[in-house]
């Protein structure tokens, strides 16, 4: 094969020519250089030193390569960027026993069944701090900058997932941190499937604030995702530091938020700014520790007791929930209740003014070990739960007369109505135990609220078009009977228990409002108290739930130890229901 090369070739690069060609086209090649009559090289082809072509190598001889340097050092750089931050913050962490960020992620994602499947950013920020010497131990590393976002499996369930690397700048969140934690949501509005958010952040990075605190595409933007995601599907936030500032929304936006004890808090300003603003000396926990939280302001639904509880408590919550609003939950194995049914009526006392614990009732109808509870501390005169029956998932509202004789109070009605709201989103079920003497009256109740927190829970029973069964287990009062799914709120059945009455008030409160003019008449004492018992019998016989069930303004009443089987057989049957409301953007009760 002849050649012709320009004339300003080298001899060295003639050479280099003329051997390239001669090992691919497999002969003598000669090279002209310019306008030369003799060639400047000649290389013959040599068979036996010639290098394969692809086609011509063995499956043997192809086994044989390996990776090349290149790749070693992006494996390197890759795992300089799994280390995190400077090596004296993930001392901090094993001091405060909190797992580093990637020891968290082999916790969650790392056991059999559970898989972290790929990472998305790993590299982000990678020109700002990486030293030219792997390794390097800088105070400018920043790592994924500071926030890691990927997919995973987690209990047979296929997640997104962030995670805030508290030994990057303190979790705190900049540009190209905030560009991986958008794409996150919006991708998960693609997919249908939910989120999981470990936070762990002091907030937006003030130093750089630069380029996405305020931009379209900007930290801004995680709460336009929120907004847009609630409701789609399950958004699940557990917090292992401090969440100050804007970190403190995500929390508070997320469907369920679980915080850890001696680790986690919240605030809308850490103790310095609030002391700078208001003068107020306060430490962060008290400020917005998970007391506070689970107590006070209701943002915290669960307390856990370490890293460990925490990512048990999501384990045990996301069974109740399906991917997204498309979907029904699933469904789990029945299991037998843990107490007896039979024991239902003699749980619930004769006299309608006795308190009880409620959970003696929930125990009896649900299925074994399925009962999870959410807000236990925050309104506590209202449960608020998942469970099962006959292995299908429903959410649980039932008054509590252990706790302020079951009166509905302002924060109860919040987080009844909260809860009523993330069952219907989700299709989950909704069974209410009603045994209430109706909202809480007085002055300190009108300051905090009840009218608008009682509108809210009957509006969130009013709108919700899952399928709801109601039981009249005792009291129902006033406008309780309307928040708790009473006979006008469309549920598909009202039960009555023999102990059930339904009324405007109680007895005592009835007879005083009536007749306690035509009592004060009387003026022997025995004779008044004689004439106002029997008033009370008879206004008790026209609100008992016989007459209501003789009137069918229930549908039935039912013994107790049966209650389980026929609210089992009610859920099986009305399953598929569907129901409508009217035609309009949306409420505007919020």
């Amino acid at each position: 094969m002849n050649v012709r090369i320009a004339g300003e070739a080298t001899d060295d690069e003639a050479s280099a020519v003329a051997a390239a060609l001669a090992e691919h086209v497999g002969d003598t090649v000669e090279v002209y250089v310019g306008d030369d009559d003799e060639p400047a090289v000649v290389h013959e082809f040599d068979d036996e030193s010639a290098s394969p072509s692809p086609a011509d190598r063995t499956e043997s001889e192809t086994d044989e390569l390996e990776p090349t340097d290149r790749e070693r050092r992006l494996r390197e750089e890759i795992e300089d960027i799994y280390e995190g931050g400077p090596e004296r913050y993930r001392e901090q962490l094993e001091e405060g026993e909190k797992l580093f960020v990637r020891d968290r992620l082999e916790l969650w994602f790392g056991d059999d069944g559970n898989e972290l499947l790929f990472e998305d950013g790993r590299f982000g920020a990678f020109d700002d701090w990486h030293p030219e010497g792997v390794g390097e131990e800088t105070d400018d590393r920043l790592p994924a900058d500071g926030l890691i976002t990927g997919a995973a499996t987690f209990e047979g369930r296929d997640v997104h997932f962030m995670a805030n690397d508290y030994t990057v700048k303190r979790g705190s969140m900049a540009a190209k941190g905030v560009e991986k934690f958008l794409r996150m949501q919006q991708r998960a509005l693609k997919t249908g499937r939910p989120v999981l958010y470990l936070m762990d952040s002091s907030g937006g990075r003030i130093d750089q604030q630069t380029g996405f605190f305020a931009n379209r595409e900007g930290i801004g933007k995680y709460y336009y995702n929120h907004s847009m995601l609630s409701g789609r599907v399950p958004q699940i936030c557990v917090l292992y530091g401090p969440c100050i500032a804007g970190a403190a929304y995500t929390p508070v936006f997320a469907d369920f938020t679980i915080m850890v004890e001696n680790m986690s808090a919240m605030a809308i300003a850490s103790p310095r700014m609030v002391q700078m603003v208001t003068g107020e000396e306060i430490d962060l926990e008290a400020l917005g520790g998970p007391q506070v939280h689970a107590r006070e302001s209701g943002s915290a639904d669960l307390v856990a007791e370490d890293e460990e509880h925490a990512r048990e408590l999501v384990a045990q919550l996301i069974t109740y929930l399906p991917d997204n609003a498309d979907e029904t939950p699933p469904r789990g194995e029945p299991t037998p209740p843990d107490r007896s049914p039979a024991g239902i009526d003699a749980v619930v006392p004769q006299h309608p003014n006795e308190g009880y614990d409620v959970l003696d009732v929930v125990e009896r109808v649900v299925d074994g070990g399925t009962y999870f509870e959410l807000r236990p501390d925050y309104g506590a005169e209202i449960l608020t739960a998942f469970a099962r029956i006959d292995g299908r998932p429903i959410g649980i509202v039932a008054n509590q007369p252990a706790h302020r004789a079951g009166a509905i109070f302002p924060d109860a009605a919040e987080k009844a109505a909260e809860f009523i709201w993330t069952c219907d989103a989700f299709n989950v079920p909704l069974l209410y135990l009603c045994d209430t003497p109706g909202f809480m009256a007085g002055s300190q109740v009108e300051t905090e609220g009840i009218l608008e927190a009682g509108k809210k829970m009957i509006y969130a029973t009013s709108s919700a078009t899952v399928p709801k069964q109601t039981v009249v287990v005792r009291k129902a009062y006033g406008a309780g009977i309307y928040a708790m799914g009473g006979p006008a709120y469309d549920p598909e059945s009202v039960i009555g228990l023999p102990s059930g009455e339904i009324a405007i008030m109680g007895p005592e409160a009835a007879v005083n409002a009536v007749y306690a003019r035509k009592l004060s008449e009387i003026d022997d004492p025995e004779k008044r108290e004689r004439r106002e018992r029997e008033l009370r019998e008879e206004y008790r016989e026209d609100i008992d739930v016989h007459r209501m069930a003789s009137e069918v303004v229930i549908d039935e009443i039912v013994p107790p130890s049966e209650l389980r089987e026929e609210l089992a057989a009610r859920f099986a049957f009305y399953e598929d229901v569907e129901k409508s409301l009217p035609r309009k953007k949306h409420g505007t009760v919020i």
